[in-house]
């Protein structure tokens, strides 16, 4: 099968075996795979992954169970081992014993084939479009959001980041609370939001907030070492502040500022793929205008650099032949 692979210095399309599914997998022919900014950390060597990339996919299951066959899914990446104590007290997505598809011992999305568990792998929808279905592991991780922190009408919110996991965040925290401003670099990016009734405003025109103007929660999610500290800046004391990059380099940030002002600080990762699901299939957000640009496997280097480009939102890989 073909696939692109990142050997640890470059990324490169080869000739590889298909995975044979194990007991309790599902094989799936891959037909799109979006391509995120980790997808984008990982060829510049974080988490010193060698591999097949990419985590966020949809596709047909080609084998397992008679009751899967030729079914729309798509998957969750983190692989745990189920029996650990973290996996027994339903905190599998941080199994030590984990892999993790595309990113961490698990050849990922940017091929033609992949397996996955069955416990893994979620039917999606007839009424939602394949293409929308690549935005499910992202959109779960922007719902993670809302189980992790309380979010009520008229909470202000300010969303750091208008790039493709900002401006979904943007989009799900609109449907809690009416007080919520995405501020970003790209004014093209911002419009976009704009058009759905979200305010937004540039980071050089709020650099400094004054103190009664600042918000509740500050969500960090520009891909950028710096945001940390944009973010902290921004966030009112006794604020919480969320963090949802993931980059190779290590940010700088002055950690007594989390002290001093008593900040919350909330790691969030992956979400519940069932809640974004049946946000899509009930129509209960709006991509439009997200996608970027679908490229075939064998013009990848197009499609990465059109993903790491300013302007750039989701770019998705074509993987079915």
């Amino acid at each position: 099968m073909k696939a692109l692979w990142f050997n640890g210095k470059r990324l490169e399309l080869r000739e590889i075996k298909p995975p044979v599914p194990r007991k309790g997998e599902a094989l799936v022919r891959v037909m799109f795979a979006g391509v995120c900014n980790t997808d984008l950390e990982i060829i510049k060597g974080y988490m010193k992954f060698t591999g097949v990339p990419g985590h966020e996919f949809v596709g047909i299951v080609e084998q397992g169970p008679d009751n899967w066959i030729g079914e729309t899914v798509t998957g969750e990446i983190n692989l745990s081992c189920g029996k650990c104590p973290y996996c027994r007290t339903g905190l599998a997505n941080h199994c030590p014993n984990r892999t993790v598809l595309g990113i961490q011992g698990k050849n990922g999305a940017f091929a033609e084939f992949i397996t996955l568990p069955l416990k893994n792998i979620h039917r999606v929808p007839a009424n939602v479009f394949d293409l929308d279905a690549v935005f499910v592991e992202p959109l779960a991780a922007a719902l993670r959001i809302l189980d992790q922190v309380q979010i009520e009408k008229g909470d202000k919110v300010f969303v750091l980041g208008d790039g493709k996991l900002g401006q979904l965040i943007a989009r799900v925290v609109a449907l809690k609370t009416n007080n919520l401003l995405l501020i970003g670099r790209h004014p093209e990016k911002l419009k976009l939001a704009a058009r759905l009734g979200i305010k937004t405003a540039l980071i050089s025109r709020i650099r400094e907030v004054r103190p009664e103007h600042k918000p509740k929660i500050v969500i960090e999610a520009t891909g950028n070492p710096k945001g940390f500290e944009q973010a902290l800046k921004l966030c009112r004391p006794g604020g919480i502040l969320v963090l949802k990059s993931t980059f190779r380099e290590l940010p700088r940030v002055n950690l007594s500022r989390i002290v001093v002002d008593e900040i919350t600080v909330v790691g969030s990762r992956c979400g519940d793929f069932s809640k974004a699901i049946s946000l899509l299939k009930d129509r209960g957000i709006n991509l439009e205008g997200l996608i970027s640009g679908i490229y075939p496997l064998d013009e990848f280097h197009a499609a990465v650099q059109k993903s790491a480009s300013r302007n750039s939102l989701k770019v998705v890989i074509k993987c079915l032949q």
